[in-house]
């Protein structure tokens, strides 16, 4: 990304942004749907118009400051959470584990989607097509934003998708002992960000999973 200016950045990791925080949010209503909760349905949010989801602050104001202070080597954010109602589950501590896994699993997928696009870039660029590098920023943006959504959401952290994971498999003390957390999981993802502890747990598996779509499609 250093070859391009700060809005041909904006510009390349716009839409990457966009559909990861969508599709994140979309996979995790459609999976609660399925389970038989479908407030999000009633509510709007299965649509991937990403109007539907975006978080004023975590859709748009942090990803562009992060792309202005990394110039454009470090993107995060996150949309809305689409509502979920236990309830209306069969199994609430079995489903909420599916919807948990269900957005990461999205981004997972999204992974191998833009790397296609990369590859297609490539291809075209070899043409002699000088605007298909755009696209292959542009997948290599996309395969960054959903690994990074992917694992940081993984993190055994409520109200991360990787602690209601844990909360579901934990028998139900010690799942209580861990909500109690909730409240400050996002101060202490604070810490972990400003002590770079956060780049040092996420980074083997940043690495792992971006080699792992590289050899997939052919990309290294």
């Amino acid at each position: 990304m250093e070859q391009l200016t700060i809005v041909q950045t904006i510009a390349v990791w716009v839409l990457p942004v966009l559909f990861a925080v969508t599709m994140h949010e979309v996979a995790h209503g459609f999976a609660a749907y399925l389970l038989g909760d479908k407030t999000a349905f009633i509510q709007g949010r299965l649509s991937l118009n990403p109007a539907k989801h975006i978080d004023p602050v975590g859709t748009i104001v942090v990803p562009a400051l992060l792309m202005l202070v990394s110039g454009g080597r470090f993107v995060f954010g996150w949309a809305k959470p689409v509502p979920v109602i236990t309830r209306y589950f069969k199994k609430p501590r079995r489903d909420m584990i599916l919807v948990a896994i269900a957005g990461p699993l999205a981004n997972f997928l999204m992974m191998f989607i833009w790397a296609a696009i990369a590859k297609l870039g490539i291809f075209l660029k070899l043409t002699g097509l000088d605007w298909a590098l755009a696209v292959v920023y542009m997948g290599s943006a996309g395969i960054m934003i959903n690994a990074l959504l992917m694992v940081f959401n993984l993190l055994p952290l409520p109200p991360l998708d990787g602690g209601h994971i844990l909360m579901g498999l934990l028998p139900a003390r010690a799942a209580e002992m861990l909500r109690r957390i909730e409240p400050y999981g996002f101060f202490i993802l604070l810490i972990l960000i400003a002590t770079r502890l956060l780049t040092v747990i996420t980074m083997p598996a940043l690495v792992f999973l971006q080699w792992l779509v590289s050899i997939c499609l052919g990309l290294h």
